[in-house]
């Protein structure tokens, strides 16, 4: 039994096999559903509700706070679940996508129309508050439903310390890909359909078709690799499952673990501040047309999808940290000189995004590296693997810090005298006040956010050399456990 066993582990090992170009395009293409309706939802959805739901800036800034932390309070429940789910034909992670990917692109669609609960726009601000505060909720319990035990599947299908930065390449690719087509989309619907309304209902349906696709991809094209790491897993002995309480403990005890959240929630903090304020700058601060905004963003997202790879060759040769800090220090001069742009100076925004993008790119790439080298250090620790309640703990902090985020950009644009319109109006001039907080929002507040996570960079512990030892120990446990 042991000789079947052995050579049904040499014919297909998850722990060191290679992942091959198709199963890496596959994992890639369930980051892009995700990936295509945040992105929509970041750029446009609170220019949506301010400029044509007609919803004050500060209730428009509320509804996303209220839909990001109750986000973020699901992550770590449906982390935990998943981590329980067993199922022979799916694994523990692929059910949820399986079943989850319809309600999600729907519900994604439904926070694009604009119901007539009156005819007096006065009258009909609070009943479309509730209505996008209620499918918003159900909207990000989906995107969770979904993209959570996605992330998760990353130290699933490998467990090479190179490799998933390679694996989170391509993933990053589909991801920043498809951000880049939905802003193409975007670009070509608004030209095409002049009122703005039909505009945004079009392109909320042509996103939500592509993104039930890339995630049914996804499940279909991983399962083999998943459930050969689940027959691995089920093997091997683990000891008893401790109580939740309990494991959150030993997740906030794991050092490492603590640098990790906090170096992806100030880079995603940077990152979702300024898109979501970017359309605003480029319509009011730089005096162009709202079509104009998907190319500027493009700029920023193709720069990002271009670098991916440079900078995950890069990391193998310098490592991590020091990819970090080049791409961060770029962003910080970018979002430095946004801040001082006139109206005119065109291609000097254009450069800025550029230079923009390529600190983005390290954003998406880096911490997402690091967190599967946490979840092994615990696994050595505790002798359990806990992919979904890490990974839900550090998008829960994540989307804390930015419902906090977007809530006081929304609020300060208000408290600054922003002017709200609804759809079929020309838009409002605003007041220099309301300028002047769009600036302060594009600049120096994601500059400090960047400053923050590298610092905490700095002082990341885990080392390439540290990684390779807690394999080593992993290793030799496991085959004394086969022995």
């Amino acid at each position: 039994m042991n000789d079947s066993t052995a050579d049904g582990d040499s014919q297909r090992n998850p722990l060191t096999e290679k992942l091959d170009l198709k199963t890496k395009l596959a994992y890639g293409a369930g980051d892009l559903g995700p990936a295509i309706t945040a992105n929509i939802s970041v750029f446009y959805l609170l220019i949506f509700f301010t400029n044509v739901a007609g919803i004050p800036a500060g209730l428009a800034g509320t509804i996303l706070m209220i839909g990001k932390v109750w986000d973020g309070v699901n992550d770590p429940l449906v982390g935990f679940l998943t981590d329980k789910t067993k199922s022979r034909r799916w694994g523990r992670r692929l059910p949820w996508m399986f079943y989850g990917a319809i309600p999600f692109g729907i519900l994604f669609f439904l926070q694009w129309i604009v119901p007539p609960f009156s005819a007096n726009q006065s009258e009909n601000i609070w009943p479309l508050f509730w209505y996008y505060v209620a499918i918003g909720v159900l909207s990000q319990a989906f995107y969770t439903v979904v993209n959570l035990p996605y992330t998760a599947m990353t130290p699933e299908l490998t467990q090479d310390y190179d490799e998933r930065t390679s694996l989170n390449s391509y993933r990053f690719t589909f991801s920043i890909g498809g951000s880049i087509l939905s802003l193409i989309l975007a670009l070509i619907i608004f030209i095409k359909i002049a009122d703005r309304q039909q505009a945004y209902l079009v392109l909320a349906a042509v996103c939500t078709v592509i993104s039930i696709l890339g995630l049914y991809w996804c499940v279909f094209g991983v399962r083999d690799r998943i459930l050969a790491f689940e027959a691995k897993r089920i093997l091997a002995e683990e000891p008893a499952s401790l109580p939740f309480g309990e494991q959150l403990k030993i997740v906030f005890s794991n050092r490492p673990f603590l640098f990790v959240i906090g170096i992806y929630l100030f880079s995603w903090l940077a990152v979702q501040i300024t898109a979501s304020i970017i359309p605003y700058f480029v319509v009011n601060c730089m005096a162009l047309k709202e079509s104009d905004v998907p190319t500027v963003l493009i700029a920023v997202q193709a720069t990002a999808l271009l670098m991916l790879f440079v900078w995950g060759e890069l990391s193998k040769k310098v490592g991590k940290k020091v990819v970090y800090f080049l791409g961060m220090s770029l962003w910080i001069i970018a979002a430095a000189g946004l801040f001082f742009l006139q109206p005119g100076q065109i291609v000097l925004m254009y450069v800025m995004a550029v230079m923009a993008g390529i600190g983005v790119s390290t954003a998406y790439l880096i911490p997402w590296s690091m967190m599967p080298d946490v979840i092994e250090l615990d696994e050595l620790q505790t002798g359990q693997r806990r992919e979904g309640i890490f990974y839900g703990f550090m998008v829960l902090l994540q989307k804390f810090g930015l419902a906090f985020g977007l809530f006081l950009v929304g609020n300060a644009l208000q408290i600054s005298g922003f002017k709200e319109s609804v759809a079929g109006s020309p838009l409002p001039i605003q007041p220099e006040s309301a300028l002047f907080a769009i600036r302060i929002a594009v600049g120096p507040i994601p500059t400090v956010c960047l400053l923050c996570g590298l610092v905490l960079t700095y002082f990341y512990p885990i080392t390439r050399e540290m990684h390779a030892e807690i394999m080593l120990k992993l290793k030799e446990r496991q085959e004394k456990r086969g022995s």
